[in-house]
């Protein structure tokens, strides 16, 4: 080895699974045809991973960040702030955030549609922020900004706020919008602003032309703003301070780019990457290779369309999202693959059988040219356990990663 490389982190979100009887007993990482991959299982080391611990079943946020190499129970700052960032709301410590919906709600604050029909236009996402746009309740600033469907990211601006509150989506219809609580005496402010700035929502959007337009055309209207996974944006050492390197996201999604952007990555976008079996892998492949060729020492990719069938519970789509991923993967070794260091792996493993996040071991194989390889012949998770890395934490692969691509000095004399 001469000379450092990029460090290269392709994460497949939800990758892990558990045998299926429709794949005829196999994980769809057994069954899919993933040349690539294996191919650098052999060349390479591979081993199971507890993203956070044993028996600890990740979130995708938490998960990112143990990948990234920071211990998430000192770390996390809720799920708010991470979706804010991805969402390009500034977001600064002391700040309050939030994940929202549009809502539907009746004249007694029941709400009907936690999701106000899912479907809304661009046009509707500009109508409704600039409805929600330059409130200031009690000296605090609220910024809002639309993001995919139903969705939308809101960041409390001011002093003596706290994340110490609870949320106001109820998370089922039939049910009353919650009051926001404190969680402490001072959060108590917090709340009382969370609790003032959800009626205004419903005050300001409630009579608005396109709502009466979507209940023309059979649509719930979106007349609430319902908030949930509060937090606080902390102060936390950035990648270049932890490590001295410059790092990249490239990602569909708000919440990996946001936690990626929350440690110091800077987001990459690429036109067609939607974060679904959809998603542009050829473009993805090529940006990535853009990338890595620059003067980026670290680079994280997403992939979200194994976990989406997994929720769905769709075998045959993971399947194909795995062998998506592998071909993508093959076209970036082959441009590329003298100048990396790369880890693929997953955040979490979802089950087809459960279709939710659980606590089994994810696979992870790590490769470079100059690797000394081990015994494994496939990449998957029966055979990651016969594997050299043994039984990693997630927080081992960015040292593994930065160590080999020669960013990490010598300990001693």
């Amino acid at each position: 080895m001469t000379g450092r490389r990029t460090a290269v982190l392709l994460i497949l979100d939800g990758l892990g699974d558990r045998p299926v009887k429709e794949l005829g007993g196999k994980t769809p990482l057994q069954a899919a045809k993933t040349p690539v991959m294996d191919r650098l299982t052999k060349e390479g080391q591979s081993g199971l991973m507890n993203v956070i611990g044993p028996g600890i079943t990740p979130g995708s946020d938490a998960a990112h960040l143990s990948l990234f190499g920071y211990d998430p129970v000192g770390c996390y700052p809720g799920r708010g702030p991470l979706e804010a960032l991805g969402a390009g709301l500034a977001s600064k410590p002391g700040d309050v955030a939030f994940r929202a919906n549009f809502g539907t709600i009746d004249s007694d604050f029941v709400v009907t549609d936690r999701r106000a029909g899912r479907t809304f236009s661009r046009e509707e996402h500009e109508a409704l922020e600039k409805a929600l746009s330059g409130i200031e309740i009690d000296g605090v600033r609220v910024h809002f900004v639309a993001t995919v469907e139903h969705r939308g990211a809101l960041v409390l601006e001011g002093n003596g706020l706290s994340g110490e509150i609870t949320e106001t989506d109820p998370h089922e219809t039939g049910l009353k919008v919650l009051e926001s609580r404190p969680l402490n005496k001072d959060a108590k402010k917090t709340a009382e602003i969370v609790n003032k700035l959800v009626h205004l929502s419903h005050n300001r959007l409630k009579d608005l032309d396109l709502n009466k337009e979507r209940e023309k055309r059979g649509l719930p209207p979106a007349n609430i703003l319902l908030l949930r996974g509060p937090g606080q944006h902390r102060e936390i050492p950035t990648l270049q301070e932890r490590y001295g390197i410059k790092a990249a996201v490239i990602a569909g999604g708000s919440l990996y780019i946001g936690t990626a952007k929350y440690i110091g990555m800077e987001h990459v976008p690429v036109e067609g990457q939607t974060g679904t079996i959809d998603t542009n892998f050829d473009n993805i492949a090529a940006k990535s290779i853009e990338v890595i060729s620059s003067d980026f020492d670290y680079v994280f990719i997403h992939i979200k369309a194994t976990d989406n069938a997994s929720h769905d519970g769709n075998a045959k789509e993971k399947v194909l999202a795995i062998e998506r991923t592998d071909k993508m993967l093959g076209k970036i070794v082959e441009a590329v693959g003298k100048d990396i260091v790369i880890a693929v792996t997953g955040d979490h493993t979802t089950p087809l059988s459960v279709g939710e996040h659980t606590c089994d071991p994810v696979p992870a194989l790590l490769w470079s040219s100059f690797m000394r390889p081990d015994a494994t012949q496939a990449f998957s998770e029966i055979d990651a356990a016969d594997g050299s890395l043994h039984t990693l934490r997630g927080m081992d692969i960015m040292p593994l990663l930065l160590g080999y691509a020669g960013y990490i000095g010598k300990m001693g004399a």
